[in-house]
């Protein structure tokens, strides 16, 4: 004679299920259906919904094809030829009758209402490039998805570090690393830098993050490739094209993001023009985040309703210079000028030939989100002197306009 061993004796035994094509009913459509049918549509199961009422994202589900709505209450035998079965009803005694069956046919069967009832757990599940990861923690679905959340988290910014060793393929990224705080890279960025053989970095890229690589990682400072007959840029290009290859993962780092005024494109363009595709990782532009560091909103309710990014690496009055200072002059909104610290004093000078009143307040932010960061207020009438006095060297960030007044007197750093 068998002796009938307690299932909460022992623990779960965890596997992946592939419902793909295969018919999974689920029992009420309210809101645990809601939050489970999403990954059950993402797994290609054939799935009955099995309940009188449904709620407006249920019933989406149902009028875009994604699951067949039987309207009504579960009778028995619903379960005939089903191969995973969700019980997700706040009635005790229906979910208790669903359960049964599941247990004749031997069915799996998840129940919402009683999990120590159930014949099958769900755990906590994320997902991070290609990886999936479930966490059973038994009667504990908190500490479940607390777990989840730190691996999956750690996987998508690199701070788990769990190479693949079966052959992948290698990848050249144009990565935006932000203003130069290091927690402000993207996700994605950050999982890229960990996945990388070269990384090529500019001086105002997030550099902390270069003494997180591992030991086998060939870190180049861009600003140190031995030119010789090239241009700096073309240098740049031609070693990007390089180690891509040579068949290696390459991610070309560079500060704020790199298609504005981050010469990404020109990157872009060199590497298809050998037949490389790259990645675009878009990154944190400093033109809106180091304003907002100090202080300072870009755009402010009832003060600016626009703003504008313009660069000042070269005068007014340079035969180069592609802007149109003139018209920045008559704009009532906020103007936020890029690379303009040492132009910024001919910059003033047009502005306000134009037209800006002299005493339109300015801010220059000098290194903004990093421990350094320092910010220097004056006017169009008085930045040039400040400057000078104040030694305000780059990288700095100029805002000018009426938003410059309207910092909090408080602001958390």
């Amino acid at each position: 004679m068998t002796e009938t061993v307690p299932h909460a004796a022992f623990p779960a035994y965890p596997v992946g299920l592939r419902l793909a094509g295969r018919r999974v009913v689920v029992i009420g459509g309210g809101q645990v259906a809601q939050r489970r049918l999403p990954a059950l549509v993402a797994a290609g199961a054939d799935i009955t919904l099995i309940s009188p009422s449904a709620t407006p994202s249920v019933e989406a589900m149902a009028e875009a094809g994604e699951i067949t709505w039987t309207r009504r209450r579960y009778q028995d035998g619903d379960l005939a030829d089903t191969w995973y079965a969700l019980v997700a009803t706040g009635d005790p005694a229906a979910n208790a009758a669903v359960s049964a069956e599941a247990e004749r046919t031997r069915t799996w069967c998840v129940r919402s209402d009683d999990a120590a009832a159930a014949t099958a757990w769900t755990p906590a599940t994320g997902h991070s490039e290609g990886v999936t990861v479930a966490v059973l923690t038994g009667h504990d679905p908190r500490r479940s998805a607390a777990v989840r959340d730190a691996i999956v988290e750690g996987l998508r910014d690199g701070s788990l570090a769990a190479p693949a060793h079966r052959s992948r393929t290698p990848f050249v990224a144009l990565v935006g690393g932000g203003p130069g705080d290091p927690d402000l890279i993207t996700v994605r960025g950050r999982r890229l830098l960990a996945e990388a053989d070269v990384v090529i970095a500019d001086r105002l890229g997030p550099r902390d993050l270069l003494s997180e690589l591992p030991p086998h990682v060939e870190v180049i400072d861009a600003a140190k490739i031995p030119y010789g007959r090239f241009m700096a840029q073309e240098a740049i290009n031609n070693a990007l094209i390089e180690h891509a290859k040579a068949g290696k993962s390459v991610v070309r780092l560079k500060g704020g993001d790199p298609f504005v005024f981050g010469r990404g494109m020109e990157e872009a363009q060199a590497l298809a023009a050998e037949g490389i595709a790259c990645t675009v990782v878009p990154g944190i532009s400093s033109s809106i985040s180091v304003p907002g560091a100090a202080g300072i909103p870009v755009t402010h309710r009832g003060v600016a309703h626009e703003f504008t990014v313009v660069s000042g690496h070269v005068a007014p009055d340079d035969p180069r210079s592609l802007v149109d200072w003139a018209s920045l002059a008559k704009l009532t909104g906020t103007l936020v000028i890029l690379m303009g610290v040492d132009k910024i004093g001919k910059i003033a000078e047009a502005l306000v030939a134009h037209g800006k009143a002299p005493e339109t307040p300015l801010a220059l932010i000098q290194e903004g989100t990093t421990a350094t960061q320092r910010r220097v207020d004056a006017t169009l009438a008085t930045v040039a002197e400040t400057v000078r006095a104040e030694d305000v060297r780059p990288p700095a960030v100029i805002v000018i306009g009426d938003v410059v007044g309207e910092s909090p007197d408080k602001l958390v750093k």
